[in-house]
């Protein structure tokens, strides 16, 4: 099955999430808020891990998706692994019950602080990007005598035809191993004397669409497998990353199980683990970020739709002028017009949406699908602006995963000097 929306479906004019109506989560949590299906989480998640089960293999969910608590304890009961980058990702891992043997600490850019306390805490492997970085892992080992395992993250100079922001594969990006350095420093890695070579690694992109660069990146992988076994350096695990991207408009992404009958069929007969790490895929058409339109404004030259959400709150339409469905809770008779949808803050990239055709009114709820990844983990406090809470809907009841921040929560940590 591919990746497609929505969590949402209209009765009777009225738009739910599950058993639950939209407009009455508006009326106990308030707006801005963002909403998940639980139920919608869990298909995902089936979706790989049976699409994976005649495969060795590994689900590493990537934490930077959707950090939520709740979230994150719902795939820990799955028994997931956990793709992180950051210390703060690896505590939030930890604190919902997440198993440290089944985590990857990713990044270009770990601390010596970060790295010491993945070590304490027993995480599976890291997959490392540099020679400055191998050094600073030994030497961080070597000072708690731990034996840690590790990856190489190549770059296999692989285009993932998607959006530039969001390509980590290329020459050009920051990420990643050039593969003509890696042979060489396998080699080395024999040196450092508390670093366990286990697995090659790579990540060459987000929402992408097309089997064709997984495939060559499979490829890179594989090449490199085999040349360091015939070196007699012997690996356990292939890491593909994640990237797999869902419908969000006209995307038609691969089905779940041809990407693994990719995997398959490359890995056949490899004495391998596969280790892959959905983020986008496993959330993002689990989640909708509700908000109610304060205004309708009408110029000479456009229409506007003024929301109480704004881009501090849903990014990725001002970043990577991302398209996301937005419709309205209430379905109205009359004649649609064009709007663009925009928030209160002060930008003039404050925008949720352009040239949507809508019949709504004001005090009207609206709901932008598919908020489910890079929605409320990409969220700020620009202009001064508390965040969203974040609700969980199981079947017909409902359950508030993070409140709602206080505006004294956005100085609390703020000192006047006297």
């Amino acid at each position: 099955m591919v990746i497609t929306m929505t969590c949402l479906h209209y009765s009777d004019d009225e738009l739910f999430i599950e058993k639950v109506s939209l407009e009455s989560i508006s009326a106990h949590y308030g707006t801005p808020c963002y909403v998940y299906s639980k139920q919608q989480l869990l298909k995902n998640w089936h979706l790989f891990s049976d699409a994976f089960h005649t495969l060795p293999h590994r689900i590493c969910y990537a934490v930077k998706a959707n950090s939520n608590l709740a979230i994150l304890n719902l795939l820990a009961e799955q028994n997931a692994g956990f793709d992180i980058v950051s210390l703060g990702e690896l505590k939030r891992v930890l604190a919902a019950g997440g198993d440290p043997q089944k985590i990857i600490f990713s990044g270009v850019g770990k601390t010596q602080l970060e790295i010491e306390a993945a070590i304490q805490s027993n995480i599976y492997c890291f997959n490392v990007e540099s020679e400055p970085e191998l050094e600073r892992l030994q030497a961080c080992a070597l000072a708690q005598n731990k034996n840690i395992n590790i990856s190489l993250r190549i770059n296999p100079n692989i285009n993932p035809k998607t959006h530039a922001h969001i390509s980590t594969g290329l020459k050009e990006n920051k990420f990643g191993i050039d593969t003509n350095n890696v042979i060489a420093l396998c080699q080395q890695i024999k040196n450092f004397s508390h670093l366990n070579l286990i697995g090659l690694a790579c990540h060459i992109g987000s929402q992408i669409i097309e089997l064709e660069p997984f495939s060559l990146a499979i490829d890179h992988l594989l090449n490199l497998y085999n040349t360091l076994k015939s070196q007699h350096i012997l690996l356990k695990h292939l890491n593909i990353g994640g990237g797999l991207g869902i419908t969000y408009r006209h995307e038609q992404p691969p089905p779940v199980k041809a990407y693994a009958e990719l995997l398959q069929q490359k890995c056949a007969g490899y004495p391998i683990e596969i280790i892959i790490e959905p983020g986008r895929a496993m959330v993002g058409n689990a989640g909708i970020l509700l908000t109610k339109i304060e205004y309708l404004k009408h110029t000479a030259q456009k229409n506007f739709i003024i929301v109480d959400a704004g881009m501090n709150d849903l990014l990725r339409p001002a970043l990577y002028n991302a398209w996301q469905s937005i419709l309205p809770v209430k379905k109205h008779k009359g004649v649609a017009k064009l709007y663009d949808i925009a928030g209160p803050v002060c930008e003039s990239a404050d925008f949720l949406g352009k040239d949507r055709e809508l019949i709504v009114q004001t005090g009207d709820l609206l709901a932008i699908d598919c908020a489910g990844a890079y929605g409320f983990s990409m969220s700020s406090n620009y202009n001064s602006r508390a965040r969203p809470c974040e609700v969980l809907v199981d079947n017909d009841q409902t359950y508030l995963i993070r409140a709602r921040e206080k505006i004294t929560d956005l100085f609390h940590l703020e000192n006047i000097p006297h």
